[in-house]
């Protein structure tokens, strides 16, 4: 259901209860304002018919005033007021000639009570009075439905003219709800034409305050969105131009092993490099779907608590026949046993691939130191090391510093740069003052 229709329909459905509340309390206020005024009249009436003396009159009814024309009577109900007075026995005394004369007499108490005429089912409210001495009980009596037709009246009156404005008034406020829904419509229409690959931000001009946060949040995910495509084209392009050596290393190794018939030789020497290409090739493709995996998934639903300490104790037991065969120093010390909560396969993959890459770039005959403290690891090297700017540029994928010897694809440093950013974990390269590089890992 579109939001125009579901606010027309609460604005409908609010105007109905509303009005309905406010008009059955009009109704039940005008009928309390009429019965008090009506029953102070009645009060007023029988009080002035108490001070009569009724024996004065010979006749018991009064005239009726058929004589007086009817333009001249003004408006009138004959159920308005009725009145009668009798003796303290009962006995009828004097009435005004019409429904007077059926009031019956009710000899138990004073003030209002509820009663009927003689021979009619329609409810009156009437009120009696004795006099002071005790001779005479008067009776004034009004119809409940003139009462009733009185308060419909008054009520009707003051909601009519409610009652005419309320279709204009749900008009106008529709107008108003699909006026301003004129924005979201022109951005759903410039969602709706735009290209899948268009990072074009929508403009937020003459929109209004509510909606402005809904398109610079779009605006940033198309920005977000627009990298991930980009970034996803550039590995794509970089995946392709790291594997496209490898591969054709592994195509000439072929064809040398097909040519070299009867030279042994050549043909071991080939295939050594066959399989070194080989190894090459399956590390790339094992790096590039690692790094494929950290960037694409989130995958912090599987954190867990990690001890570090035994964690970079059994990586440097892993390392440590690599280290003797190129005869450098594996050293580690700790200050403190931290435990963090993150993926334990990744971290275990994260520190791997700095021992691996200290390893590779480390002279035979150095060492390699790992400190563990509360809140930081770090990994010192006595490589090479590199130049500032080229310090800015490590963690980038399939990027190496020129001039270099040893084999790689540029992904290892990368990988540990998604890991660490995966598990909020800082990550700095710096150079040593005695030379080589120093990677610290702090959280």
């Amino acid at each position: 259901m579109s939001l125009f229709l579901r606010l027309a329909i609460g604005f409908v459905v609010l105007i109905l209860l509303c009005g309905g509340l406010a008009g059955l309390s009009a109704w039940q206020q005008t009928r309390d304002t009429v019965n008090e005024l009506f029953d102070t009249q009645q009060m007023l009436f029988a009080k002035r018919l108490i001070a009569l003396d009724p024996t004065s009159r010979q006749d018991v009814t009064l005239p009726k005033t058929k004589s007086i024309l009817r333009h001249h009577r003004g408006d009138q109900d004959d159920d308005a007021l009725a009145f009668a007075i009798y003796s303290a026995e009962g006995k009828p005394l004097l009435n005004d000639g019409e429904n007077g004369r059926d009031l019956q007499f009710d000899h138990q108490r004073d003030g209002f009570v509820d009663g009927h005429l003689r021979d009619d089912k329609d409810s009156w409210r009437l009120v009696w009075l004795t006099s002071a001495d005790k001779r005479y009980r008067v009776v004034v009596g009004q119809e409940w439905e003139y009462r009733d037709d009185m308060t419909r009246d008054l009520a009707l009156s003051s909601l009519l003219p409610w009652l005419i404005a309320m279709p204009f008034m749900l008009l106008f406020l529709l107008a108003l709800v699909w006026f301003e829904l004129r924005p979201l419509k022109r951005l759903t229409a410039s969602l709706h034409q735009r290209a899948p690959d268009d990072a074009k931000p929508l403009p937020d001009a003459r929109l209004p305050k509510e909606v402005k946060p809904l398109v610079v949040a779009l605006n940033g995910l198309f920005n977000r969105m627009a990298q991930l495509v980009q970034r996803e084209r550039r590995f794509t392009s970089d995946a392709a131009h790291e594997l496209r050596s490898p591969l054709a290393a592994l195509r000439v190794q072929s064809e040398v092993i097909q040519l070299a018939d009867d030279d042994e030789t050549m043909r071991k020497r080939a295939i050594q490099q066959l399989d070194s290409g080989i190894v090459r090739a399956t590390r790339l493709v094992d790096q590039l779907l690692t790094l494929s995996r950290v960037e694409a998934d989130d995958l912090r639903s599987e954190f867990q608590p990690v001890a570090l300490a035994p964690l970079l104790q059994n990586l440097l037991a892993e390392h440590f026949p690599q280290a003797e065969q190129q005869h450098t120093d594996l050293v580690f010390t700790h200050h403190a046993e931290p435990v963090m909560n993150g993926h334990p396969l990744l971290l275990n993959l994260m520190v791997r691939n700095l021992l691996d890459n200290a390893l590779r770039y480390s002279p035979s005959g150095s060492s390699i130191n790992v400190q563990l403290n509360a809140r930081a690891i770090t990994v010192d090297d006595n490589g090479p090391g590199v130049s500032e700017e080229q310090l800015a540029r490590l963690g980038e994928r399939f990027w190496r510093p020129p001039g270099q010897t040893q084999t790689g694809s540029g992904l290892g440093l990368s990988i540990v740069k998604n890991i660490a950013q995966l598990h909020g974990i800082r990550l700095q390269f710096s150079q040593r003052a005695s030379g080589g590089l120093r990677v610290t890992l702090s959280w």
